[in-house]
């Protein structure tokens, strides 16, 4: 901990002395462009990634970077929350999905139930992508694990991002071009990001 409290103390000397308009100009309200929905993995940072300032992205993090099917949740929602928030409130313009190489989450569906026993919130969780596993199985049975895992990955982006199209208001605001949808696969050791052609359907780098 007492590398944070440094780290929170050099953030107000020398970041936010060096950037001291822009956070007096975000005082009273965002008007971020972005919603950024990103695995809660501790490698993937959003603002590094895309070299954002504050007030430009509005994010979500779980497990696995997942968007819950639409419904009007009666337990506490916080994706689905967050998700209305952005586009309903804020009036965000875009939606990436983030997934990422060597994602925890996604490797996790294929554990049996014993590997998970002490995480039963995250395995059910993670019922959500049950459906990735089984494309993977059916298009790359042959795949070798590390093949497995990138499949498993960008499949998972895919799913997720058809899932945003589930909800009501967001379809309604793709449809008249007024909220754009992308999918990111951030490749942790290059630094890479690549981004989903809808019309191949391949990830292709982005440079």
């Amino acid at each position: 901990m007492d590398k944070l409290f440094k780290g929170a103390i050099k953030f107000r000397e020398i970041s936010f002395e060096k950037r001291k308009e822009l956070y007096e100009s975000l005082h009273s309200e965002q008007k971020p462009h972005t919603l950024f929905i990103g695995c809660s993995d501790s490698r993937v940072v959003p603002e590094l990634i895309t070299r954002t300032l504050p007030g430009e992205l509005f994010v979500v993090r779980n497990i696995a970077n997942i968007v819950p099917h639409y419904r009007v949740a009666k337990e506490y929602a916080a994706t689905t929350s967050a998700i209305e928030y952005a586009v309903n409130a804020l009036d965000v313009e875009n939606i990436v999905v983030c997934g990422h190489s060597n994602c925890g989450g996604c490797n996790a569906i294929y554990f049996d139930k014993t590997q998970l026993e002490q995480l039963p919130n995250v395995a059910h969780w993670l019922e959500q992508i049950e459906g990735v596993k089984s494309e993977v199985h059916l298009r790359h049975p042959d795949a070798d694990p590390e093949h497995k895992a990138w499949i498993t990955e960008q499949i998972n982006i895919v799913k997720q991002m058809a899932n945003l199209l589930s909800y009501p208001y967001i379809s309604r605001k793709y449809e008249k071009g007024e909220l754009h949808i992308y999918g990111w696969y951030y490749v942790i050791s290059k630094g890479e990001v690549y981004n989903f052609n809808k019309e191949t359907g391949e990830f292709e780098l982005i440079s």
